[in-house]
């Protein structure tokens, strides 16, 4: 670049070049020389630009309406704030979300960024920070010790809604088949061995059952991330902020957010405090392990297709092999159940980071940061595929699984309650050394007449619980 394509800012470190058309200044360029390790920028989560614009905006309706900024700074600041949530200026935010300083880098880019356009707006040129300042104005009566993790709060609730429309859409698509096959039998088996028939209708109403519960978690989990520690400041006395920033802020964050952020009760404890983090990355871990084990379900229904159980079909999305002819592989369950190892190992480290803080702040939290946000855009993207590249194409070959049902040497637990544990261990034990069927062996034996044994083996009673007479 040449010389006019920059202009030159100053901060505590001395003077550096900033690109000339670039809203932020002096320190998003020391943090961008500084940081470059995850290739995961801050403008690559959008839902966090939105998320740390609100919170500025917030602070400063807070700050003007207690008497600290005057009208002309408070509307250029306000109408700079508002433009970034609704979607502008979003490449400024070019922040590795890697970083030491506790996140002091991503406040500071927002804090340049909005002064810069504040600027504009009030007819001033880039960088003339004596008529709007980055510290002085954007970040009065705050620190980044309170406006970052207020910032990371937002931005994981608003993420979560987008994870939990995702999650529905995956329990209706299982809803929808358990419909369409709510008479299709099928083996049960528990240890990988033959335990009782089931329909694929309770099949797969069971995991949209079991991942409505992780919704319920997420929504838990997430409401301790309403609790902030604005106006706290750089350890939580509260120093630089007017009294009543506090409440008033919470108040205003929670008026243009529609959420309802509450302070905490003790703002030197909730600074450093990541126990909230802890908690939601369990949940969404918890949801990776469900999640994770019901695509190894659907692999195994799927194997085959002359060797394996070939219950079910998957849709064939990509030649399986490179070198085995029309092999096709269950890669869409395959990527999810990595996605899902990536959370599970995220949760982690989220576990170590809250571990690591140390007195009055925890100096981690852009790692928490990181990890959360990854975790949460990649099992929205997972789930998104999963549906619809996977559930929604399902096909069940009901007449193979028919045929294994009734060959079963499981459908004798049926007649425990009638002939008993020993004589039914028996039957079983001959079914299997003579490869004959359970129903022959229990009729010539004579421990049943064939009505009742059609009756007890009659699928509508295999399946629920009914009454029976020995």
């Amino acid at each position: 670049m040449s010389e006019e394509k920059f202009r030159v800012e100053s901060d505590l470190l001395g003077e550096l070049k900033v690109p000339a058309d670039a809203l932020y200044g002096v320190q998003t360029q020391r943090g961008i020389n500084n940081y470059h390790i995850s290739r995961k920028k801050m403008r690559d989560y959008p839902d966090f630009v939105v998320s740390i614009a609100y919170v500025k905006l917030a602070a400063v309706q807070t700050n003007h309406a207690l008497g600290v900024i005057n009208d002309e700074i408070t509307g250029a600041i306000s109408q700079a704030c508002q433009e970034i949530v609704d979607g502008k200026w979003h490449e400024n935010f070019p922040i590795d979300m890697m970083q030491g300083g506790a996140g002091t880098s991503v406040n500071m880019n927002a804090n340049e960024v909005i002064a810069n356009r504040a600027l504009e707006i009030m007819g001033h040129k880039r960088g003339e920070y004596q008529y709007c300042s980055p510290n002085d104005h954007v970040n009065c009566g705050q620190s980044t010790n309170d406006a970052y993790p207020t910032s990371i709060r937002l931005a994981i609730i608003r993420m979560n809604k987008t994870l939990v429309a995702s999650l529905t859409g995956l329990i209706s698509a299982l809803r929808y088949k358990a419909d369409e096959y709510k008479e299709a039998l099928k083996m049960g088996r528990t240890q990988l061995q033959d335990a009782v028939p089931m329909t694929f209708g309770q099949e797969f109403n069971a995991y949209a059952a079991n991942l409505e519960e992780e919704i319920l978690n997420l929504e838990r989990n997430v409401r301790l991330l309403h609790e902030i520690n604005m106006g706290g400041t750089a350890i939580g006395t509260g120093l630089n902020a007017v009294p009543g920033f506090a409440k008033l802020c919470a108040a205003n964050l929670s008026k243009l957010t529609g959420e309802n952020f509450v302070p905490a009760v003790d703002l030197v404890e909730a600074t450093p405090d990541t126990g909230a983090y802890v908690s939601y990355s369990g949940a969404l871990k918890r949801l990776a392990v469900k999640l994770s084990k019901i695509c190894n379900d659907l692999r195994l229904m799927a194997s085959g297709p002359r060797c394996g159980l070939k219950e079910i079909n998957l849709p064939a999305m990509a030649p399986g092999s490179s070198i085995m002819p029309g092999k096709v592989n269950p890669v869409i369950p395959e990527v999810t159940n990595q996605v899902c190892f990536k959370v599970i190992g995220n949760d982690t480290t989220v576990a170590f980071a809250a571990e690591a803080g140390q007195l009055e702040l925890n100096v981690m939290e852009p790692v928490i940061t990181e990890s959360l946000f990854e975790s949460l855009w990649w099992l929205h993207n997972a789930i998104d595929t999963l549906t619809e590249k996977c559930i929604l194409g399902i096909t069940v070959n009901k007449e193979r699984c028919y045929e294994m049902v009734k060959n079963s040497i499981g459908i004798v637990t049926a007649l425990n309650p009638i002939i008993g544990y020993k004589a039914s261990t028996k039957v079983a034990k001959e079914a299997l050394e003579t490869n004959r069927s359970v129903y022959d062996i229990v009729l010539e034996k004579g421990l049943m007449t064939k009505d009742k044994l059609d009756e007890a083996l009659d699928p509508k009673n295999m399946l629920v619980s009914h009454k029976f007479s020995k």
